[in-house]
């Protein structure tokens, strides 16, 4: 039997845990600043989505240099400064309180988050074998999953018994336990590029190899922005504001117990079998959540966007970083999640709209047509590359 090259090893598992603690920050303070602002400081729910839109802009503003930055700066080093910097923007939160500051540090916290993410992603994509290219990175969003889950539930239990001031404290502190972790990760495979080019190009800017399946993840994002931004507010007006950390739970169940079968198949059999079932399983989910009126609803259209999200939106990775060099990896991550965070910033923005006008119901409604058209867009494509 032939020994496969290991995917958990100690420079993926620093990478894992520290890409963790910034998703725990980001998912924490997605699910509970729209409540914040609506409860504390009184705000519409347009400026609660709000909050996540500006925090994404600068993230998509930065995220296409982000490459080249780490290939001229180094990786490594780039993940340190952002770390720290993210950090005490999170810290800040305890002291400020007026919503146009608010709007200000979530909109500089959205450029750190940017680089240390696409610093993460790239250099765990650096060490995973080439032959479990799609096994290992879909180990490796597993940080981002289990974020989804974790970091709302510490979130919402912190604001339901103890109070915003103790989150922020509180998720500050699990930030400092993933920039511990970043200070173990080796130096980089690659050394950084010399500085005296310093003209920027398309090139250094976007992979454009990438492009067509990061445009497919940023449908897939617009429709997830519906759960992301407005799940909390939706399940307070639904009377289960309770169970919104179970549906979390559910939903990173649903992603953990498939997940070792869908990167073997997807690398065994092919990525249609995994993302076709999975957009479908989505679909699904936010059509049971729309006409919710039940507890049990409730978690099942968690297992069933968990199952979605959990099957998509990796494969969609690996798909942007298999359809280029090696060495461009930092390229293809950056163009990924520069498009992937348009989707959820769009979508944060337009979908507060229409639940202002139209209600929750049509909300999630809405957002299955992008679900939709993702899949022909996949399907169409899959068969022009088998004809």
């Amino acid at each position: 039997m032939e020994k496969k090259d290991p995917i958990w090893t100690k420079p993926f598992i620093s990478l894992f845990t520290t890409n963790f603690s910034i998703f725990i920050i980001f998912y924490g303070l997605v699910s509970t600043l729209p409540l914040y602002a609506t409860d504390v400081l009184s705000r519409s729910d347009e400026d609660a989505g709000l909050l996540m839109t500006i925090f994404l802009i600068s993230a998509i503003l930065v995220r296409p240099f982000s490459g080249k930055i780490l290939d001229i700066v180094g990786k490594r080093k780039m993940l340190w400064t952002t770390l720290l910097l993210y950090l005490i923007c999170t810290g800040l939160y305890y002291f400020i309180e007026p919503f146009e500051a608010l709007l200000v540090l979530r909109f500089v916290q959205g450029i750190f988050f940017s680089i240390a993410t696409t610093a993460s992603g790239s250099m765990a994509a650096d060490n995973i074998p080439i032959s479990r290219r799609g096994a290992g990175l879909g180990y490796f969003t597993m940080s981002t999953n289990l974020a989804v889950v974790v970091g709302p539930f510490i979130a919402l239990t912190l604001i339901q018994y103890f109070s915003y001031n103790i989150l922020f404290l509180s998720l500050t502190a699990v930030l400092v336990v993933g920039a511990i972790t970043a200070l173990m990760i080796p130096e980089d495979k690659k050394p950084a590029i010399p500085l005296p080019k310093t003209k920027f190009t398309w090139n250094d800017l976007f992979e454009k190899k990438a492009l067509p399946v990061a445009l497919m993840a940023s449908l897939i994002a617009f429709s997830y922005a519906s759960v992301l931004s407005y799940l909390s507010i939706y399940s307070q007006e639904k009377g289960v504001l309770h169970l919104t950390s179970s549906f979390f739970a559910v939903f990173a169940i649903a992603m953990l117990v498939t997940r070792p079968f869908t990167g073997r198949i997807f690398d065994e059999k092919g990525p249609k079998y995994i993302v076709i079932p999975g957009i479908l399983s989505f679909i699904l989910g936010l059509v049971l959540l729309a006409y919710m009126d039940s507890p049990f609803l409730f978690l099942l259209s968690g297992a069933f966007v968990g199952l979605g999200y959990g099957a998509v939106v990796p494969s969609f990775q690996t798909l942007a970083i298999q359809s280029t060099k090696h060495e461009r990896s930092g390229y293809a991550t950056a163009t990924f999640f520069t498009l992937f965070d348009t989707g959820l910033a769009i979508g944060s923005y337009i979908l507060g709209i229409i639940a202002t006008q139209l209600g929750y119901q049509n909300l999630y409604l809405f957002s299955t047509i992008f679900l939709i058209i993702a899949l022909i867009i996949f399907v169409f494509r899959q068969k022009k590359m088998t004809v």
